[in-house]
């Protein structure tokens, strides 16, 4: 059984930095750049993912301000990325790439046509439409392209048929497929869909009504677990992707402000519920511990049971994995832990500093960190880790990585998003007030 030295150090600057440069390196090389895609994953003849190219959209941005790229270069593969997608071909064919404004989970690297017979995501195609808001809003220069980035942009996102998703409902279904229509499940519960929600009800070209919001806020989950009170998400990234673009501090909804707190506080109180799930450790995971911890969405080495010092376990591939009440099978995601620093910097430095020092997890990978890890399952026979370490990278992991910390360093994300009218007008119709977005102006028409 692996087990790790505990220690409180935490990364210093020029560590936290190293890891959001090799972090973003993602982006400038897994991608095609006649296209602009971002590879969703790290393997063979894989396809590009429509969140990860929206992630990658907001990513630039940090490149510039960071100096990893020039701000010429950046502006060129964003130009390239929202040309794709605005003239890539949109209709009910299942060879398209998007349909109603939306565009397909995944799709071929080359072609930019969909991949898989996948469906037509909702939530992904939210993630995109964010990263092109945020490249409007970045990109403001009085120049041909960055005028062009802006126009581009407020298209893209005005495209996007939000009623359509509905599908006489009033909350948001996940996407639909050509073959067989829409997909029976919906954004209900809290979960990442926050953002999807806030964007969908600005449209000021197909909008989803008051309704469909409060409609989702019904089938919320309050819970008190290791003595904190939050809205309940299990998978720790719930808590973290609509906060990568969107400022929630100090700005309440009517479900918020009837709990006396913010979506920012619940995240931090989702953070150290997971560190204290680490610390219990109820099913007796190898490596778990006050600062090992981040349990997600993620891969793992399964799907298997193994007999392991007498326990027999049962081990899964890629799931939804949550705290505290699972599914767990010993795999940690150090991105997970990585995206909560804006949240908790004091448990996530030292979080940072372990995967870096003592699980050694940075060692010899391009893009800093692997996906995930399992200390418990031995991995392949013969591995010098003595452990299971994801072989990949994946761009949807990546992303988080890059914009929290920047995030946590400069609000620079934030700052972008606060000032996009698209993002105000959609906290508005939700219901949120105070904090920023009662000082913020009218500001333009669009985020262009």
């Amino acid at each position: 059984m692996v087990e790790f030295m505990s220690t409180g150090r935490l990364i210093n600057e020029a560590e936290l930095e190293t890891l959001q440069r090799e972090t973003f390196d993602y982006f400038i090389h897994e991608a095609n750049p006649a296209n602009g895609l971002i590879i969703d994953k790290t393997a063979a003849n894989w396809p590009a993912s429509i969140a990860a190219t929206g992630l990658a959209l907001a990513a630039y941005p940090v490149g510039v301000e960071r100096g990893f790229w020039a701000r010429n270069v950046a502006v060129e593969r964003t130009l390239t990325t929202l040309r794709f997608f605005w003239n890539s071909p949109q209709g009910p064919e299942p060879d398209a790439t998007g349909h109603k404004g939306f565009y397909y989970h995944f799709l071929d690297m080359q072609t930019g046509r969909r991949a898989w017979d996948c469906e037509l995501s909702t939530i992904d195609s939210a993630f995109l439409l964010a990263g092109a808001l945020a490249a409007g809003a970045n990109f403001d220069a009085e120049t041909a392209d960055e005028r062009e980035i802006r126009g581009l942009a407020d298209a893209l996102y005005r495209r996007a048929d939000w009623a359509w998703a509905q599908n006489g409902e009033a909350t948001v279904t996940h996407g639909w497929r050509p073959e067989s229509g829409f997909i029976d499940f919906r954004w209900q519960g809290y979960d990442e869909a926050l953002l999807l929600y806030v964007l969908g009800l600005a449209s000021p070209t197909h909008p989803l009504p008051q309704e469909s919001y409060d409609a989702w806020l019904s089938t919320y989950r309050w819970e008190q677990c290791y003595g904190y009170d939050y809205l309940y998400g299990g998978p720790l990234f719930i808590h973290q992707l609509s906060h990568v673009w969107i400022d929630f501090r100090g700005i309440q909804d009517a479900f918020m402000r009837d709990k006396g707190i913010d979506y920012f506080e619940n995240s931090r109180r989702a953070t150290y519920v997971q560190q204290r799930y680490a610390i219990e450790n109820p099913l007796k995971f190898a490596g778990y511990g006050e600062h090992c911890w981040g349990i997600t969405a993620s891969e793992g080495p399964g799907p298997e049971t193994i007999k392991l010092h007498g326990i027999e376990r049962s081990f899964f591939d890629y799931v939804g994995r949550g705290v505290p009440y699972g599914p767990d099978d010993g795999t940690l995601a150090p991105w997970a832990a990585v995206a909560s620093l804006p949240f908790a910097p004091d448990i996530v430095l030292p979080a940072i500093n372990y995967c870096v020092h003592q699980a050694k997890l940075k060692e010899s990978n391009a893009y800093g960190f692997k996906a995930a890890f399992n200390p418990t399952h031995p991995g392949e026979p013969g591995n010098p880790l003595g452990w299971w370490v994801s072989p990949w990278h994946f761009g949807l992991n990546e992303g988080p990585i890059v914009l929290m910390i920047e995030n946590y360093r400069s609000g620079l994300l934030w700052r972008l998003m606060r000032g996009c009218s698209h993002i105000q007008q959609g906290l508005r119709q939700a219901g949120f007030t105070g904090g920023w977005l009662a000082q913020s102006d009218k500001g333009p028409e669009s985020c262009s």
